[in-house]
This record gives C-alpha cells, structure tokens and sequence, in this order.
C-alpha cells in the first residue's frame, strides 16, 4: 500500500524505537477492507527493523490497539488510519517512545496526570478533515501520560449506523464516557480545561515555584509572537504564555493579504511564527491560559491555569479574540448537530442540503462561497443594512447561482426536533416581519470578541471589551501593554497584529530604559 519511498522515511523514523510494539488487530473475516488495513498495517510493521509487529484476531467489525512492551496504551484506532489520520498512527508510536515532538513540556504532563478518574474518550473523525488529526494525536498524548484514559478514533464512514444514532453532524466530535464533551477545531489546551472541568482533578498541595523574566507576553499569536521576538531582540529574558501559537490565525484556511507573500494558510503561518520564535532565547510555554494577573508594586505575577506562576516587571497582553455566537434560543443545544463554524471542517456533512452562513464579513462571504460547491442552497443572513465583505468576495458570492443574501435581517432563533436543526427564526429589522427559514445546518461567522475578560479589572476595557491602549500600545497601568486584537487598535488584521507587538514590545523596551518600570 505505501510506496517505497514514504516506506524508507518510515524506516528513518522508527530508527530510534527502544520498545517493542504490537498491532493488536480484530477484524472480521467478511470486512469488505480487511486487507487495506493488513497491507496498510503490515507495511508499518515492515519498516520498524521487527520493533513494530501485527497480531491478528478474527472478530467482529475492525480494529486494532497499540501495546507496549505487552501493555495495552490506552490508543485504539476503529478504522484505518489512511490520509491525514496516518500521522496520528505514526505518532502514536513514536510518542509512546518519547521521541514525538508534539510531547508537551512537563507543566502541562503534569495537569494531564492529575485528572481524576478512569477515563474513556472516543473521537468520530472523517479521514478528509484537517483538523481531525490534531485532535486524535492530543487525545492519545493524554492517553500515554495517564493510564487511567484511554482515547479512540473511529471512522465515521466505516461506523455510519454509529454516527447516524448519536447524531453526529460535525467532526471532530469527542465523547467522554458516552457524553458529548466537544465538537470541531480545537487545540491540546482547551481538551485538557474540558476534562479537567468535567473530571476534576487531584489536588496538589505544594505551591508552583515562581518563573521570573524581563517581559511576560501573553499571547502566541501574530501579534504576541511578534511581541516576544522584539523584546529577545534586545537581550531580554522573555517567556511566551500561549493557548496555541497562531491564535485565531489557525482558523483561517487561506490568507493573501500578508504583504510580500502573495498566499499561505493560517497553518503555514502559525508553523513559521513557531519557527521563529524558537530562533531566539525564548521560553514558550504552550497550552496556558492565563486565569489572573496581580500586580505587586512594580511587579506583575500572571497566574495561569494549572496553578503555575510567572513574574516579571513587564506584561504584554496579546490574547487576540474569539468568534462570537449568536446567543438565541436552540444555538448551544444544536452545536455538532447543524449548528458549525468552520465550513472548511463540517461542510461535506452538508453535501446537497441547504444551509445559511450568518454573517456578511468576509470569513462569511467566504464561508458562502466555499459551501456553495457543494450545498443546494446557501443563504446569507447580515445584520447590518448591507454586506462588509470585500467588494471582490461579494462579487462572487453574487456569481452563484445557489447563493442568496439577505441583509437588515436578524437571527431570533435555531429551530431543530431534538435531533438537528430544522430552520432559524429571522427578523426583517426594516418591517418586523418574522418568517421561518427551513434548512439543514448554518455556520456562524458573525466576526470577533475580545479575549480580554481575565484583565479587565486590572486595565480600562472600552464597552466591547477591547484593553484601551495608547499610540504606543501602553495601558492604563505601568508595564502592562497590549497588543493586537484585543486592543482598541482598529483593523483587525494580521499584519496590523504584528506592527502592534512589536510597538508593544519597543515601548515596554523604552520604559524599562527610562526608569519606568
């Protein structure tokens, strides 16, 4: 099945493995592809030097377990872990023999330890989807670290008559213990705040030494990494406080604004700000969120999730936004189950039905465009008395011969049957004319909150949210800065996020110089 050239990459990979490996397969002697995975799984096997090994059992449906050294891991993979879930297999492995690189540092290992309780996670994933891997590969990292969860993955498309009775309508969907705990793009961090709100976790009695730096930035962002790469520059001792680095950019699948690169994605771009920021003396510790920020004297503490503390003279606050819900009747019972927000991810599950995009920005327009290749309808619903999308977007959004777009109109309500959505309730805000809107599913692409909440009583906030800040990105206290999204700063853009963190980064400099703090 794999040629030999991605067979000898294999090979070079699994170079280093110390344990042995078992396979433990369980497929029916009848399963229509029952050799797709033997081959599939053989051809690991093969290039492992006899480190990796298949073990092959007749039974019902198709499965196969990771063990260690004759220990089950806790990772399991209900289907065949072809296109984008190969990697997670190949991780797996390697993350098992602690050579993966996607192992977080110890802060984190040690919250993932820590959960309460035996835990079974599964995740329904469609080996199309992009952000599916991301997902699966976290959940097993949590399954080696702590032998009281188990995580597996199963293939929506070899498992229908499953997805069909829990009326999955989005991927990722993660269940825990048989309840629905997330649905869509995610990162490491925000699965482990889940689990650690659903489960508990076991208490540690000592307090966490404090980290103590020239500058804290919190924020991986384009804006926070651009913040933290300025102030190494000058010699600094920087640590970089992120949930993900790229932030909100890892949402976005095509960018060509940047000025002087003509196109990448939020991926790419993400991949080469981490790149850069592990260029320089940089301490990034990934996966934090901040809970609290306290100032003694000239000093700031930032408290972050987990119960670990730094300190430091100066703070950058670079923490960007999130997307904004609707915040109606039916919108959070429906999420996973025709309510979305990425039409790049759960857009096939909508494949010839019709569907709505709230939203005229240009994420939304954009949204429209795409689903229109393959939905029967697409109609956009704006709130405002006309679209915000670039002209060249509603161009072509008015091009389709499937798309409509209504603007002055408002969202009342998600209509389902307690299995999925069936319609929205909109508003005509000229006439008040309210009307029922059958369809199938609609994606929420309303635009951007501020993720500012943990610091608004310590900085001046404007009403939206948004940390008030100066010409020089200085806020209402001395050493704390903002940069980017989350400021007042206008033009939410990515290279405008980068001017920012840098500015931010120059003026905390500059104090610092003068005395200030």
């Amino acid at each position: 099945m794999l040629d030999s050239s991605f067979k000898e990459q294999i090979r070079t990979l699994f170079a280093g493995l110390q344990a042995d490996y078992v396979l433990d397969i369980t497929v029916s002697p009848q399963h229509e592809r029952r050799e797709e995975l033997l081959d599939l799984l053989g051809d690991v096997a093969a290039a492992s030097s006899g480190k990796v090994v298949c073990k092959v059992n007749d039974g019902e449906g198709l499965a196969f377990s990771l063990l260690k050294d004759g220990k089950d891991t806790g990772i399991r993979f209900r289907g065949i872990p072809g296109g984008h879930e190969f990697t997670s297999l190949l991780l797996a492995i390697l993350n098992s023999n602690g050579q993966g690189k996607t192992i977080p540092d110890e802060g984190v290992c040690k919250r993932v330890r820590a959960l309460k309780g035996a835990i079974r996670l599964t995740t329904y994933v469609s080996l199309e989807c992009t952000n599916c891997p991301d997902v699966v590969q976290a959940l097993n990292l949590m399954a080696l670290l702590n032998d009281r969860l188990s995580h597996e993955m199963v293939d929506g498309s070899l498992n229908r008559a499953e997805v069909d009775a829990l009326k999955i309508q989005g991927v990722p969907s993660v269940f825990a213990d048989g309840q629905l705990l997330h649905v869509g793009k995610t990162s490491f961090g925000e699965l482990l705040d889940k689990l650690e709100a659903r489960y508990g976790t076991v208490v540690d009695e000592g307090e966490a030494p404090v980290g103590k730096y020239d500058v804290i930035v919190i924020g991986g962002g384009p804006a926070g990494s651009s913040a933290a790469i300025y102030s190494a520059r000058k010699g600094l001792r920087v640590a970089l406080l992120a949930e993900k680095v790229g932030g909100q950019v890892q949402e976005t699948v095509g960018i060509e604004n940047l000025i002087s690169i003509p196109y990448t994605t939020g991926e790419a771009l993400a991949d080469s700000l981490k790149s850069h920021i592990r260029a320089y003396s940089i301490d990034l510790f990934e996966h934090r969120r901040a809970e609290k920020l306290e100032m003694i004297e000239k000093e700031k503490v930032v408290w972050v999730k987990g119960g670990e503390r730094f300190a430091a003279p100066a703070v950058i606050i670079a923490t960007g936004a999130s997307w904004r819900r609707l915040n109606v009747p039916g919108e959070t019972e429906h999420v996973g189950r025709g309510v979305a927000f990425c039409a790049h991810c759960d857009g096939p599950f909508y494949k010839g039905k019709r569907i709505a995009v709230v939203g005229g920005g240009n994420s939304g327009i954009e949204a429209a465009i795409d689903l229109s290749g393959i939905c029967a309808s697409v109609t956009v619903i704006e709130f405002l008395d006309g679209l915000k999308a670039d002209r060249v977007l509603q161009e072509k959004a008015q091009s389709r011969p499937n798309v409509e777009i209504f603007v002055s109109s408002q969202v009342l309500e998600v209509i389902g049957n307690g299995e999925k959505v069936t319609g929205l309730r909109v508003k005509n805000r000229q006439t008040d004319e309210e009307h029922l809107l059958e369809l199938d599913g609609v994606f929420v692409q309303i635009g951007l909150a501020a993720n500012s909440a943990v610091f608004k009583d310590t900085v001046s906030v404007n009403r939206a949210g948004e940390i008030e800040i100066d010409a020089h990105g200085r806020t209402s206290q001395p050493g704390i800065y903002a940069a980017g999204d989350v400021t007042t700063v206008p033009y939410k853009q990515i290279v405008i996020a980068m001017g920012e963190g840098a500015k931010a980064a120059l003026s905390a400099f500059e104090d610092r110089l003068r005395g200030v703090i």
